[in-house]
């Protein structure tokens, strides 16, 4: 069974910056695919960022894109989120959230998730 553990959530001011890591354990299969969904107060879950641990392919949704960079570490089975230029409307709770079909665009495709980190920006 695959348990993903997410790290690096906090309290960051406006304008700054934030990495989120996940460490992966128990994946058997030959593709697998991680992202990061997350869910504002009172808003619906957002996938937001997703990459192939064995394929090179990698997709951001448009209100992150340029801002935050989705990057995997092989050997250490980790998938880290770099976000810059932080604003209020990212906070939210972060989940990491595997998928051994399709890369999970959207929360649909989520076979697999962690139990979330909270990320708030906030001066």
């Amino acid at each position: 069974q695959v348990q993903l553990v997410e790290s690096g959530g906090g309290l960051v001011q406006p304008g700054g910056s934030l990495r989120l890591s996940c460490t992966i354990s128990g994946f058997r299969g030959d593709f697998y695919y991680i992202g990061w969904v997350r869910q504002a107060p009172g808003k619906e879950r957002e996938a937001i960022s997703c990459i192939g641990l064995k394929e090179d392919i990698i997709w951001y949704a448009d209100s992150v894109k340029g801002r935050f960079t989705i990057s995997k570490d092989i050997d250490r089975r980790t998938v880290h989120l770099q976000m810059t230029t932080l604003t209020s409307e990212d906070t939210a709770v972060y989940y990491c959230a595997g998928s051994s079909v399709t890369m999970p665009t959207a929360p649909r495709w989520v076979d697999d998730w962690g139990e979330g980190t909270v990320v708030t920006v906030s001066s």
